[in-house]
């Protein structure tokens, strides 16, 4: 039975990967449904956290250092679906946050070590998160960069993609598990996946250049795949669309790839 995929709980924990545990050193993260009127209370510790609202609206309010602050209503979208960038909060260590739904809302929490910098609680606005389109052809996907290593943070690095019905992703297959920066670093991943029809499927592989780990997963809707190491593609069946959210963290926040020289030559075509 396969270590790396965690299929989701009906209830409203999701799933729970603490920091630390399933063979992640660097990477935390649980998703949660919220229902109207329901609280979802976190506390970072000595941890940092980025709290992603995917879906639904909820009121916040967030302590810690740098003093109390609180948000009416965030979010704005119904659907990881929809065409837009989502809301999501920056929590450093000792730092606690309290969302409240405003209606039913599906929330997710990054989480990795705290580092050194002492930076604030912030709410990331959907209009500074930069979009773009990757790839071509049968291997196009859409991007949304939620917590770039442009923006601050310790050590989180947060990402989603869209990727359409029968398209590639996360492909040709990369890995970036060696710290050999600039021609690669050290990151390990989650994939929180979601399908739409919500009863799809996708298919990820995670394997190295060795073999001593190769393990290929059916994913459905709310399933998360652990990537401690490897190469991680991601192949999506006719007639379903595909979301994830990616979670990276290492021992540098810095986001170098090494693409598997096997299937590098696609990237030369033409």
């Amino acid at each position: 039975m396969t270590t790396l995929k965690v299929p989701a709980s009906p209830g409203a924990l999701i799933t729970d990967i603490p920091l630390g545990t399933g063979g992640l050193r660097y990477v935390g993260f649980s998703a949660h449904r919220l229902a109207e009127n329901e609280t979802l209370a976190l506390a970072s510790g000595d941890d940092e956290l980025c709290v992603v609202i995917l879906a639904g609206k909820a009121s916040a309010q967030a302590g810690g250092a740098g003093g109390d602050m609180q948000w009416a209503a965030v979010g704005e979208r119904a659907s990881v679906f929809e065409e837009k960038s989502p809301h999501a909060f920056y929590l450093p260590a000792h730092s606690t946050l309290a969302l409240t739904g405003l209606e039913a809302a599906e929330i997710a929490v990054a989480r990795a070590p705290g580092g050194p910098r002492a930076l604030p609680t912030r709410l990331i606005d959907p209009a500074s998160m930069k979009r773009s389109v990757r790839g071509s052809g049968s291997n196009t996907r859409y991007v949304c960069d939620i917590l770039p290593e442009t923006e601050p943070a310790n050590s989180l690095l947060v990402v989603e993609v869209i990727t359409p019905p029968g398209n590639s992703s996360s492909y040709p297959p990369h890995k970036h598990d060696s710290n050999a920066i600039p021609r690669e670093s050290q990151l390990e991943e989650t994939y929180y996946h979601r399908l739409n029809p919500p009863q799809g499927f996708a298919f990820q592989r995670v394997y190295t250049d060795e073999r001593d780990l190769d393990e290929t997963l059916c994913v459905e809707d709310h399933d998360v795949v652990k990537v401690p190491r490897g190469y991680h593609p991601v192949v999506v069946p006719h007639g379903y669309t595909s979301y994830y959210l990616n979670v990276m963290a290492g021992p540098v926040r810095a986001w170098h790839f090494h693409n598997d020289p096997r299937h590098e030559w696609m990237l030369r075509k033409g």
